[in-house]
């Protein structure tokens, strides 16, 4: 299915060939930036092209002098005014589309998982832009990642397309909603359109002073706006909480550690005695490790946060894979948080687990994937955490048809630290089910989109 590129807010994607039969193709000879807001080539067509339109927003940084003054007076903004989307032209586009395809003739999450902090990054800077050349810009960053949902699986073969806008702001954090939408010509409904959602948290900091900065303000105009307001505010409080239950877990939780820790102690202690089917959680670990280039820096000169998303995907995906012994199905990217930045020459681990398993419905086994990056100075001999992510994927169906007697293993800790892990994840994962909201219903029509939403409101459940 074709989209409509005619909108001044839809950013065009091109790769370097049309077509690799079509020898009158000529590279783009479009004007390059400055070299420090241009990052190279490593990236995918679809991050260059943001990070093309984001250093157009720069440019004018470039002029005002390092003591510029910071903006005097915040502005209102509405949702409608950071509104961005990017389509993929998969249909007509040979190169772009095999930049993107699996093995599975599918699109590849992680260089997808790019394209979407890019797109966030570039809606942020469209909410925080003051247009005035005489003040100093702020510093954006990725704070976290919500969540990232994958609702069905995404085809190389079809034309596709993110739109994205900021529906929350506070003092000096952002929320930006991305939806990537692929229809077909047998379905073209908006809601069943939607393959993935994902929800990413920028912080602005002041250039000069490195401290916390504040927003331009938003003023929600739709009835779906309001509500995508209200729930982000929800989500806001509900990650407060989880702190302060973080800190509260250490003064309980020991029976429930105890359960978990024993088949790990037979394991440990008699091994002929544990049960076949289930694995310790250090036996199902992958390791990579490499050293961060200038080729993955982003226009701040700092790693590329979707690209430490990209490679962290992978190696969870690899991680379930040899876990499972069969093709695993990507479904979500749980909250993420960007706790250190990574810089340029940096040596960077990435360690993955199977943390656990879910057995509970044989038709769509869950297996949780831990993925800890960590920045390592073997100089200073310390490693840091940067990054923690939570992967959850299942097995593709028509892959466990065709292996007689397949069967998940489950997943024990063999340490008081590895029980831990779990059982702040089960917690988690508690609190997302305690978010679902009754089936109260009611719809809205949003006449500046022409498209229709189906709200659930209610009560979170306990």
């Amino acid at each position: 299915m074709e989209f409509n590129c005619s909108s001044p807010n839809t950013i065009p994607v091109v790769s370097t060939f049309a077509s690799p039969f079509d020898n009158s193709a000529a590279a783009n000879g479009s004007s390059r930036k400055p070299i420090s807001l241009w990052p190279g080539m490593y990236h995918s067509p679809v991050t260059n092209a943001l990070w093309e339109a984001k250093s157009q927003i720069f440019e004018r940084l470039l002029d005002p002098p390092k003591d510029a003054p910071p903006q005097s007076e915040l502005l209102t903004k509405t949702p409608s005014q950071s509104r961005t989307s990017i389509l993929y032209n998969f249909s007509s586009d040979y190169i772009l589309r095999e930049q993107y395809r699996d093995p599975w003739n599918e699109v590849r999450i992680g260089k997808l998982l790019e394209d979407l902090d890019a797109l966030a990054g570039t809606i942020s800077v469209k909410h925080c832009s003051d247009d005035d050349s005489t003040t100093r810009p702020l510093l954006l960053v990725t704070a976290s990642v919500d969540k990232i949902v994958l609702k069905k699986p995404i085809s190389v073969d079809i034309d596709l397309k993110i739109v994205g806008s900021v529906i929350w702001v506070g003092r000096s954090s952002i929320e930006i909603q991305l939806e990537v939408i692929q229809s077909t010509p047998e379905n073209s409904d908006v809601l069943d359109s939607v393959a993935l959602t994902a929800n990413f948290i920028f912080v602005a900091r002041d250039s000069k002073t490195g401290k916390a900065a504040p927003v331009n303000r938003l003023s929600p105009e739709t009835e779906h706006e309001k509500l995508l307001f209200d729930e982000a505010e929800r989500r806001g409080s509900l990650r407060k909480r989880k702190r302060v239950d973080r800190r509260e877990f250490e003064n309980g939780e020991i029976n429930r550690l105890e359960a978990l820790l024993a088949e790990g102690r037979i394991f440990c202690d008699m091994p002929a005695l544990a049960d076949r089917d289930s694995i310790l959680l250090r036996d199902t670990r992958l390791e990579n490790a490499l050293i961060c280039q200038p080729q993955q820096r982003n226009i701040h000169g700092r790693i590329f946060g979707g690209f430490l998303m990209h490679r962290a995907f992978e190696l969870a995906f690899s991680t379930a894979y040899a876990f499972a012994g069969l093709v695993p199905c990507f479904l979500e990217v749980d909250h993420v948080d960007f706790l250190r930045p990574v810089d340029v020459g940096d040596f960077l681990r990435l360690k993955s687990c199977v943390l656990y398993t879910e057995l509970e419905n044989p038709d769509q086994p869950l297996i949780n994937v831990e993925v800890v990056a960590h920045v390592t100075r073997p100089e200073l001999r310390t490693s840091e955490v940067s990054n923690t992510f939570y992967f959850t994927f299942t097995v593709r169906p028509e892959a466990k048809a065709t292996k007689d007697g397949f069967k998940i293993r489950n997943v024990v800790p063999a340490t008081e630290e590895e029980a831990r892990r779990i059982l702040e994840r089960m917690d988690a994962e508690v609190s997302k089910a305690g978010m679902i909201l009754t089936s109260h219903v009611i719809i809205v029509h949003d006449k500046t989109q022409s498209l229709c939403y189906i709200v659930y409101l209610g009560e979170r459940q306990s």
